[in-house]
């Protein structure tokens, strides 16, 4: 991490304060939006003077090259509170629900946040990419796929992919109706298929009547 990241003294008070802001900054990133959440209503939200923020963050670029650090770890914390899979539960199922309750979590939301808006501002996405790919690997690819119980041969990352994109374009796109109805409909598909792919040589409906 960058030498300005921190400051000079990195006393616990100042550690605290840190915390505080980095809280703040993924807090508003998904409350209202990467370009709304500025520093100094970040600052604000932190109960902080902008020179007090200034000390700590002296730009833009230092703020969120250390707010995705700080909202990777919190979607990491997440995702190991619901790594096990309780008895008697079909894991796929256990997976496909756990991930799709987890994509309203506030560092879920403040990372698609920044995802959204890092497709037109150049720092933004240079300072994702290291998290994105870290997530999809570490994250999505083992975790994920620990909780469906899959393998490792490309039919179970397809099941993998399947039921992780389907979720996160689900959970960002816009329904204008019966949204209850049809988001329960569009997941009970998921489960369906992502099971379908993970029991080799079984043949399964897609669509129940």
């Amino acid at each position: 991490m960058d030498a300005r990241s921190y400051p000079v003294k990195a006393t616990p008070k100042s550690l605290r304060t840190r915390a505080r802001i980095l809280e703040a900054a993924m807090r508003l990133f998904a409350e209202v939006g990467y370009h709304a959440a500025t520093n100094a209503l970040i600052a604000e939200a932190a109960k902080l003077t902008r020179g007090a923020m200034l000390y700590h963050f002296a730009t833009r670029e230092e703020l969120v090259e250390a707010a995705v650090a700080h909202i990777d770890l919190e979607r990491a914390k997440l995702f190991e509170r619901v790594a096990v899979t309780p008895p008697g539960v079909d894991a796929a199922e256990h997976a496909i629900d756990a991930y799709w309750g987890l994509l309203h979590e506030v560092p879920f939301v403040a990372f698609a946040e920044l995802e959204a808006a890092a497709r037109t501002e150049p720092m933004l996405k240079a300072r994702l990419a290291d998290a994105q790919s870290a997530f999809d690997h570490a994250q999505v690819g083992d975790r994920f796929g620990a909780l469906a119980q899959a393998g490792s041969e490309p039919r179970f990352q397809t099941s993998r992919d399947l039921g992780r994109f389907l979720l996160e374009g689900l959970a960002r796109g816009a329904m204008t109706y019966e949204q209850g109805e049809r988001r329960e409909r569009l997941i009970e598909v998921v489960k369906r298929a992502v099971r379908m792919l993970n029991r080799k040589g079984d043949i399964h409906e897609l669509w129940s009547e």
